[in-house]
């Protein structure tokens, strides 16, 4: 019962979230730039965790990927999103299929996306369907390139406040997520980053939560970054 209780508050908090971020609530996001001809494109595929909710836009993953690598000398525009608060891997499907960019390619891709299919109890067997669809079409984004696919592990939101110590029943599903997306990514030859190891750390410092309770800061999303910006530059040099 109280497994159900958590669950079913994380989903009203998840769902909130879209109302209180504004532009990063939208399914595809992106400020009007103008682009130049060695600009280079980036498309963030996810969740909360991609729309960085509960923190500003420059503070989510996404953004501060993007001036993490411009600070090394790269140039790329802002990231498309097509991430949402709450979305499970069939949502996140659906809104690709919706959202108007048809073959447009990207330089490189990021996908996390999960969280939301363990906290509603979908079953393991329908993520392990839908994630390798979902890895499959990141491929096609990133022009058939699987090394240019960056995979992000599931974070364990089991030792934040907001689970209410109930990490030693939601960190092992999320460990069995993980394994499979791991090994749909090893098998696509795309890059796999384990940040949930980093993100187990919300446990121990406040700093890293955003004031939900739930989500990481920004402060954590750096983390992140500093794990994620050295294996996408090393791409983008090739």
């Amino acid at each position: 019962m109280k497994r159900l209780q958590i669950i079913l508050i994380a989903l009203i908090a998840l769902a909130g979230c879209a109302k209180k971020e504004g532009l990063q609530s939208n399914a595809v996001t992106g400020p009007n730039q103008t682009p130049v001809a060695d600009t280079l494109s980036y498309l963030a595929l996810g969740d909360s965790y991609t729309t960085g909710a509960y923190v500003t836009t420059p503070e989510s993953y996404p953004y501060q990927l993007i001036s993490s690598l411009n600070a090394r000398s790269f140039q790329l525009a802002n990231p498309v999103e097509i991430a949402k608060p709450g979305w499970t891997t069939d949502d996140l499907i659906t809104a690709i299929t919706v959202n108007g960019i048809g073959d447009t390619k990207f330089r490189f891709v990021t996908l996390l996306i999960g969280v939301n299919d363990e906290a509603q109890g979908l079953s393991q067997s329908n993520y392990k369907i839908k994630f390798r669809q979902l890895l499959s079409i990141a491929i096609n984004f990133a022009n058939g390139d699987a090394k240019r696919v960056f995979v992000l592990s599931i974070p364990d939101w089991g030792v934040t406040p907001f689970a209410k110590g109930h990490d030693s029943t939601i960190g092992p599903q999320i460990s069995s997520f993980n394994d499979i997306n791991k090994t749909a990514a090893q098998q696509a030859g795309a890059n796999y980053l384990d940040i949930t190891t980093v993100s187990k750390t919300m446990g121990t410092d406040t700093t890293l939560v955003a004031n939900d309770g739930l989500h990481p800061s920004g402060k954590m999303y750096k983390k992140w970054v500093d794990l994620l910006g050295p294996l996408v530059a090393a791409q983008l040099k090739k």
